[in-house]
Order: C-alpha cells, then structure tokens, then sequence
C-alpha cells in the first residue's frame, strides 16, 4: 500500500499529527491524500500518566484513556485515516523516487514523507535511522534518551521526526503540539508552500 504520510506511533505526537492532518480532508489540497498511521502505543509514556496540569483535560485524566480516546476521536472524525495495529515498524529506507519503504512486522508501505513520532529511550530499534540518533539535547544525561537530529522536525528531505524524539521535553502538551506543528508542515508542503493551517470554527 502507498501512503501520501505514513506517521510511526500513536502516542501524542502522533496522534495529533494524524488528527490535523485527517482534519484537513476537504481543503483542495489534500483532497484524496492518503494518510496512515502505525498505532505503536504499547510503549507510550502516556501508558502510566496522570494529568492535572494540562489546558484542556480535565484534572485526573489519565494517559491510557487519552490513547483509547485519541484512537476513537480519529476513527470517528476522521475515517478516511488508516490506523494500523499489531505492527510494529522494522526499517524506515530511502527509496529513489524521493520517498521511503517502511517495512513491519507484518508488511511493506511505500509513503512519499514519513513522520517519526515514538519515544526517546535509548531501546530505538527501527533500523535505516541509525545515522540521525544522538543524545537528547534536553534529557538527563544518565537516562540515555535519545533524539533523531533535525532542523525545525525535519531529519532530512520528507522525512519528519515529531514529540520527544525531535529533542522536545517529555511534557505531553509540548508533544502534541510538536505533532501538529509537523502536520501544518506537510498541509504547506501539500499547498505547493504557501504556509497553511486547519482550524473549525463555530457558525452562526
């Protein structure tokens, strides 16, 4: 299968990133794109979270309910979004029409820009990557997190890197919006550069 952006993870960063990009569907220029996103959560530091400090949630909120929540929000909102569970990515290689081969598990993908969006520890497997992993700028030393070097969240030519794993602190409202800074950055690329957004708003 062939994707317009393939986003690796379903954690916040990747979840946001698919949900603004989902939320795009009627604007000319991403009409027919298909997106996809391998729901790697297992690993999620939203797993074990508990969340009284965020804009928006209500105090209490929990980090496994926002991954099952995210999950039905993106299927419900935006079905045309292709979730895949039950994989996990291998390799991410460069292919020479400019885009990448992501091999699973399970399958092949072929994507034309690809958005990495998993955690920063240092048990990072997905080969084809090797060259860009680094220590985190912004973690404690003796943790060994790890980041994939970037400029602004992009690794190289339609290649992303979103949340922790582009250098950001582990802070949940911090990598949710890494993740839709990364999807604003694809709707422009997508609008032939002319810098874009997507928002709803309430009619009268």
């Amino acid at each position: 299968m062939t994707f317009d952006v393939l986003i690796i993870g379903g954690g916040a960063a990747g979840m946001s990133c698919a949900l603004v990009l989902g939320s795009a569907q009627h604007k000319d220029y991403a009409k027919g794109k298909e997106i996809g996103i391998v729901m790697h959560q297992k690993a999620s530091h939203l797993q074990s979270a508990l969340f009284n400090n965020v804009l928006g949630l209500k105090p209490g909120t929990l980090g496994k309910d926002i991954l099952e929540q995210g999950k039905q929000q993106l299927a419900t909102l935006y079905p045309h979004v292709t979730q895949i569970e039950k994989e996990k990515v291998k390799s991410v290689t460069s292919t020479a029409d400019g885009g990448f081969t992501v091999e699973t598990t399970k399958n092949s993908y072929h994507a034309k820009v690809v958005v990495i969006a998993v955690g920063y520890t240092n048990l990072f497997t997905i080969k084809g990557l090797e060259a860009f992993v680094e220590p985190h700028p912004k973690a404690v030393a003796e943790k060994q997190r790890i980041w994939l070097k970037n400029t602004d969240h992009k690794i190289i030519e339609n290649l992303y890197v979103a949340g922790t794993l582009a250098g950001w602190r582990s802070q949940f409202s911090i990598a949710a919006g890494s993740g839709a800074q990364v999807a604003t950055d694809i709707l422009t690329l997508w609008n032939d550069g002319k810098h874009t957004k997507v928002h709803d708003k309430v009619t009268v």
